[in-house]
């Protein structure tokens, strides 16, 4: 038997479409509902159904009176708070391109990002780093809040293939590259229903992630109100020992996060009781079995394991309908078609690893990383969107995760570049040469570890690196050495210097 699986595609998105309307149809319906919390120490923000259309409307209309062409591209600058999901949909409602990236980027980082874009506009709010030199006008977090209401048919109907918005990924070529999305890639989530969250009206979901991170952007919100749900989110600068006591005064019933966040929780454990929690969900990085059994433990409830990319979001998945077997991840949710193919383009054997691809006619695929074409067609083979991560498929279609394909590295669920890291640590006055990798410190735990040959101190490496990169793509460690290994072609040896790495640790 072969390694695909493939089941019967859901009814088509409708046309014409639009993914803000989407999100928001759950405003006609019940418009006093509470849509959304933003829990803070001292209580909580809230936002219903209809406060957020009428804020998204009054956004999209205010784009409209700019004039702006369809598809420009604003930069939003903002980190969790209401503002953030106000301009994204409020620009997806006017047909153009909100542009989300890691609030924690620093000037030459965001500079960078925004030359290759030309944003017509950044949405941004204080303390968050903006582009330097930047010709773009800027709109505050407060000013948009203060938007007079736009009107009730403010959306922008379209064709659901259309560009609705871009993200920021690191991707497999070494530098950032923004994944543009279909308006119907909101519609393609339907799948992640029944195959993995278990999502119903009445639930309270709590995502522990950043508003700018697609898993949190589509789990922790957009899910939540499409399915008439609360979102919940923790104000930034909660604490992972904080969140069992905000899961049981709120009376969460689904939580989701990374399992970097699991596993800290857990040092705080025993939790109090959770008798509203049904399951918690996570993805973003693989997750171990200490902190799938951990959380058993603390809670009495399961925890179920996706797997996605910025690309297509989450395609494979446990879920509380069909647990994953041990040692697994899950299965291909339903209405999705999955290999795990050999070099040649074919699916392998069951039992036999080999990169795993989905089917590049998926609802959810992305339309391509922007101003990349070349790169966008290096992804696909035949019928298939190669993921470059290796998987292998049991006997009952069960996939389970094998690691990465390339050298990408994983800190606290973001993909990180080393070439990026490298070439960043490489302006340090006195580094000599820069050999950035992951390093696994036991199960379920890694660090990012920069190894160099120059005169440096580490000191300087790790302040250098303070103000040139964002914090979670910072190396944990920085280790002197008299000669980075290299193949025999001249490139640099990242699995020697990985086993160098480790002996050191």
């Amino acid at each position: 038997m072969l390694s695909e699986v493939r089941s019967a595609p859901g009814p088509a998105c409708p046309a014409p479409f639009n993914l803000a309307a989407h999100v928001l149809a759950e405003a006609g319906a019940q418009p006093d509902r509470v849509a959304l919390r933003i829990l803070h120490d001292g209580g909580t923000e809230s936002r219903t159904f209809g406060e957020i259309e009428a804020s998204v409307l009054a956004f999209a209309a205010a784009l409209r009176a700019m004039d702006l062409a369809p598809g420009a591209r604003i930069l939003l600058r903002l980190g969790n708070s209401v503002a953030f999901p106000l301009a994204f949909l409020g620009a997806v409602a006017a047909g153009c391109l909100p542009v989300a990236c890691p609030a924690a980027l620093t000037i030459p980082e965001i500079t960078g990002l925004a030359r290759a874009l030309a944003p017509a506009l950044i949405v941004a709010e204080p303390g968050l780093s903006l582009p330097d030199a930047c010709p773009a006008p800027v709109l505050t977090a407060e000013a948009l809040l203060a938007l007079p209401p736009g009107p009730a048919d403010g959306y922008e109907m379209g064709d659901p293939g259309r560009p609705a918005y871009l993200v920021y990924t690191s991707g497999t070529s070494g530098r950032p590259r923004a994944v543009l999305h279909a308006h119907r890639a909101i519609w393609a989530r339907r799948m992640m229903q029944a195959g993995w969250s278990g999502l119903g009206r009445d639930d309270r979901l709590l995502h522990a992630g950043a508003f700018n991170w697609t898993f949190t952007l589509g789990t922790g919100l957009f899910d939540p109100w499409t399915a008439g749900a609360t979102a919940l989110v923790p104000a930034p600068g909660t604490a992972p020992a904080d969140l069992p006591e905000l899961l049981r005064r709120h009376e969460v019933t689904i939580f989701a996060a990374a399992p970097a966040v699991y596993r800290q929780m857990l040092k705080s454990a025993p939790f109090p009781p959770l008798p509203a929690l049904r399951h918690g969900l996570t993805a973003g990085e693989k997750l171990s079995e200490p902190i799938r059994a951990g959380w058993a433990r603390a809670t009495g409830r399961p925890l179920h394991e996706a797997y996605g990319l910025s690309e297509c979001s989450t395609f494979i998945s446990s879920s509380p309908a069909r647990p994953a077997p041990p040692g697994l991840t899950g299965h291909a949710q339903p209405g999705r078609r999955v290999a795990v193919l050999s070099p040649d383009g074919r699916p392998v054997p069951r039992g036999q690893g080999g990169v795993l691809a989905v089917d590049r006619r998926d609802p959810g695929l992305f339309l391509g990383y922007f101003g990349a074409e070349a790169e966008t067609d290096s992804r696909m083979s035949g019928d298939w969107f190669l993921t470059g991560d290796m998987a292998d498929m049991d006997g009952d279609g069960a996939i389970r995760i094998l690691g990465r394909a390339d050298d990408m590295m994983n800190a606290g669920g973001f993909r990180v570049s080393p070439d990026e890291v490298e070439a960043a640590l490489a302006l340090c006055p006195g580094a000599g040469e820069v050999g950035v990798v992951e390093v696994a410190l036991g199960p379920g735990k890694s660090i990012i570890v920069a190894c160099y040959t120059g005169p440096a101190a580490p000191g300087a490496l790790q302040a250098h690196a303070g103000t040139h990169l964002a914090r979670y793509k910072q190396p944990r460690r920085y280790d002197r050495v008299a000669a980075l290994p290299h193949t025999a072609n001249g490139k640099l040896n990242r699995r020697a210097l990985r086993e160098l790495c480790r002996i050191d640790t």
